[in-house]
């Protein structure tokens, strides 16, 4: 039995009190295999001594939660690890951006998105249709995201082809890599619009380093 899992993570609350929202999904097929790429990635923090908590993005560049009280270097040393894990992932991912000033409610967002999801799943339906079972895992933290997420893959795939199922961070390096995955895709909208802050200058340099550095690398794993 062939398996598609799809790991979920978004940017952005529910509501329209910010500027963008955006759905990443990260593609991984059963058949290939992750402990060649996480064996060595939890090595190489041991290797440095750096601590193996769950990837979060967010917070590792804030020194917030888990790093909190870690120095700005033993973040910018994990973020530069991670990095190079997920270029050895054997992943594919799709993100969808929105500026949220371009919708007038938060209803009228979440169908926009629903829309956009079918519509991407429906041209890859071919692809998706190899798989025997498609598994989604989301941790279901905001209903906008759960609702247009059932919504859209119920609607492009066989029901009973589809399995929902809760994820962390902390549980699974997959939804860490979606984590990544919508935070560098994040970073690259505000860059583009000169919205960038003094820490994502601090982790990335300029707009020409991190594209060259960050961006480039990262999307070579996109659909």
């Amino acid at each position: 039995m062939r398996e598609l899992s799809i790991f979920v993570d978004e940017s952005g609350a529910d509501g329209l009190d910010s500027n963008y929202y955006l759905l990443t999904l990260v593609f991984h097929e059963q058949d290939k295999p992750l402990d060649n790429v996480v064996g060595p990635y939890e090595r190489a923090l041991g290797d440095k001594r750096l601590p193996n908590i769950p990837f979060h993005m967010s917070p590792l560049l804030n020194g917030h939660d888990e790093y909190e009280g870690m120095d700005s270097s033993s973040r910018a040393s994990l973020l530069s690890s991670f990095m190079l894990f997920f270029h050895h992932l054997p992943i594919r991912y799709k993100t969808f951006a929105y500026r949220k000033r371009e919708f007038s409610s938060a209803a009228r967002l979440s169908e926009r998105m629903r829309r956009d999801v079918v519509n991407f799943l429906f041209d890859n339906l071919e692809y998706l249709q190899r798989f025997d079972l498609v598994k989604v895992y989301y941790d279901g933290g905001q209903h906008a995201v759960t609702q247009a997420l059932h919504d859209a893959v119920e609607y492009a795939i066989a029901r009973e082809a589809v399995v929902f199922r809760s994820a962390t961070p902390s549980e699974y390096r997959l939804s860490q890599a979606a984590d990544y995955a919508c935070a560098v895709e994040l970073t690259a909208l505000k860059y583009q619009a000169r919205e960038e802050t003094a820490t994502d200058r601090r982790f990335f340099g300029s707009w020409g380093t991190f594209r060259r550095n960050v961006l480039k690398t990262v999307r070579k794993k996109a659909l």
